[in-house]
């Protein structure tokens, strides 16, 4: 009896132990990578970028110039602005955050930890990840992961080793126990990081301080692990679509881009779940501290995109469907995305035709429906790369987005060419928001 009472407190002093040195070692790690070590400031658009988005943290924006009446005027509208601005503030820094980064409270992470651990030993053992800690140009201490699969055996696995995917976890997710573990199982070079505020990882987790995180570990990925920058893609989870989408169109050279589970805006979100009575005190804090517009960032990539929808994602929609009690389909905000994207690459396509074509497609929950969409509209696939194809040889090498394909077409064709070119950007999964994707459920985006 007394040799398994010694053996279980033995086990609960390691296990303690463990626990304890699992962010004192790393908060005493010396600096693998630092932001200025990519280069000058000037030469680096990332950096640029990176400076802008910090620059924007000020509570107020300054006033323009004019005579002292208009002075005078802009005075008196920020004094009558402070104190909800103010409100907006603390809201922010307070049940704002805990409610958009729960993955950043103590108590989360305490309950966590043993999964963090596990997840991390797995990562070092079987895939023999190398852990680093970067400096953000903010000063927070990101703590990354890089498993290398260049040297992976067999061809395919080695052609898949050569891309990097930089994965971006959600809003309670960490790179031990996140999506990271999907990449790295279908074969690829995988790199992790946590938000600031999770985990390993110093500060709070803000979109400004998101951006600049994602910015270092792109610059890693480049100037230390050696990856091209076209060899590299970015995967997006949940929230983690904000920072994918930031990384894209700050590196627009980037390869690839998926996003999975993802939302165009996060104000409709955030006032699905807050009382009604709260709206304008909502809108004005999302605008001014968590203005995650995913669309809006997505649209100045010029790379492929695939967007993965979830069929039973139950945290992106913004109605229950009445029939089954479950999340309505045709309010998922990752459909939104969908529409806001290839309208601004093809105009002249998503019409006010091909948008209810679109539509349509959009409602279908499994493979058989959308199907039959189109087999209604008669999406003929090889007619519509032709017609890509065909326009994009006139450009002469410059390929770069709006394209005014489809302007010659009759309704049906652009109809025809709305469905073919959403089947192409949007995959859907039959599965819930907060289900890992399965390796086999990650692919890359569709190339012309």
């Amino acid at each position: 009896m007394c040799i398994i009472c010694f053996t279980k407190a033995l086990g609960h002093v390691f296990k303690t132990y463990l626990m304890a040195s699992y962010n004192f070692e790393f908060r005493n790690w010396p600096v693998d990578f630092r932001w200025d070590e990519a280069g000058s400031k000037d030469s680096s658009p990332g950096h640029r970028a990176a400076s802008q988005t910090t620059a924007r943290k000020g509570l107020l924006k300054s006033a323009p110039h004019g005579g002292p009446r208009t002075t005078q005027c802009n005075y008196l509208r920020k004094m009558k602005q402070l104190p909800r601005q103010l409100v907006c503030y603390m809201v922010a820094h307070s049940l704002g955050r805990w409610l958009l980064y729960p993955g950043s409270l103590y108590l989360m992470q305490k309950v966590l930890l043993p999964l963090l651990v596990k997840g991390q030993a797995r990562l070092l053992e079987e895939f023999h990840g190398k852990r680093a800690k970067l400096v953000a140009r903010d000063g927070n201490e990101i703590d990354t992961m890089f498993m290398d699969r260049r040297k992976s055996s067999g061809m395919e696995e080695e052609q898949r080793g050569k891309q990097l995917v930089i994965c971006c976890e959600g809003n309670v997710g960490f790179y031990e126990v996140g999506c990271l573990s999907t990449p790295l199982e279908a074969g690829y070079s995988a790199l992790g990081w946590n938000h600031p505020g999770y985990a390993g990882s110093t500060g709070l987790p803000f979109p400004q301080n998101d951006a600049n995180a994602v910015d270092v570990v792109i610059q890693y990925a480049i100037c230390r692990l050696g990856f091209q920058v076209q060899d590299i893609i970015l995967y997006g989870w949940s929230l983690g679509g904000y920072t994918a989408t930031w990384a894209a169109k700050t590196y627009p050279e980037l390869g690839a881009l998926v996003l999975d589970a993802t939302f165009d805006d996060l104000l409709p979100l955030a006032l699905k779940v807050m009382p009604k009575s709260w709206n304008k005190l909502v809108v004005q804090t999302v605008r001014q501290h968590f203005n995650l517009n995913v669309a809006e960032q997505l649209c100045s990539y010029p790379g492929p995109v695939l967007l993965i929808r979830r069929t039973e994602d139950e945290v992106t929609t913004t109605r229950i469907s009445t029939a089954d009690q479950l999340a309505d389909i045709r309010s998922n905000r990752g459909n939104e995305l969908l529409l806001q994207l290839l309208k601004y690459r093809y105009p002249e396509v998503i019409s006010w035709e091909g948008e209810a074509a679109i539509h349509h497609w959009l409602g279908a929950s499994n493979p058989r429906q959308e199907e039959a969409v189109c087999r209604r509209f008669k999406v003929d696939d090889d007619w519509c790369v032709s017609k890509l194809q065909g326009y994009k040889s006139h450009l002469g090498g410059e390929d770069s987005f709006p394209w005014r394909v489809g302007k010659d077409v009759t309704p049906r064709r652009r109809q025809q060419l709305a469905l073919f070119l959403a089947r192409k950007h949007m995959k859907n999964v039959e599965a819930t928001h907060w289900s890992l994707l399965l390796p086999n459920e990650f692919q890359m985006p569709w190339k012309l």
